[in-house]
């Protein structure tokens, strides 16, 4: 897991995810931190366990680690955050070693963190396992601002799912 580690130390992944966190440091909803991007890189790889997806472990953690790495843009500047996370993550996985992902592995992770928001019919099995992995992590049934949240109900993760 190098990769991973290589993604999380990456002088711009250090930035952003600083600034995120001191913006959030108060923040009363869902946070974008650590926990939660670990959360979601699990989630998914156990959803690609028990599907038979057969999407490499890598490529979801990777994923998963970048898919918030954009939020301090959104709070800072107006930028939706599927899309700056994509661009800061696009500038991320250039940097990698060069057989740390391949061209089709890198375009799959940018798809599934432009697409990480909002469900359709065409998303590809990367992205919509993104996507539904980001609600599981979330425990809107046990949170104490849920009924301030701003999610629609049909967002909200309501109860235990296994």
């Amino acid at each position: 897991m190098e990769i991973l580690e290589a993604i999380r130390k990456h002088p711009l992944y250090v930035e952003y995810y600083e600034k995120l966190k001191t913006e959030e440091k108060d923040r009363r909803f869902c946070r974008h931190q650590m926990e939660h991007l670990m959360d979601v890189a699990r989630i998914a790889y156990i959803l690609n366990l028990e599907q038979n997806l057969g999407i490499q472990k890598e490529v979801i953690y990777a994923a998963a680690l970048l898919h918030d790495i954009g939020k301090y843009r959104q709070y800072a500047e107006g930028i939706s955050h599927d899309l700056a996370s994509a661009e800061i993550a696009e500038e991320i996985l250039e940097d990698l070693p060069e057989n740390a992902f391949s061209s089709e592995e890198k375009r799959e992770i940018l798809q599934a963190i432009r697409g990480h928001r909002c469900m359709r019919e065409d998303m590809t099995v990367l992205e919509r396992l993104l996507y539904v992995s980001d609600k599981k992590s979330r425990m809107c049934f046990a949170c104490g601002a849920e009924s301030e949240c701003n999610w629609s109900v049909e967002k909200k993760n309501m109860e235990i799912e296994i």
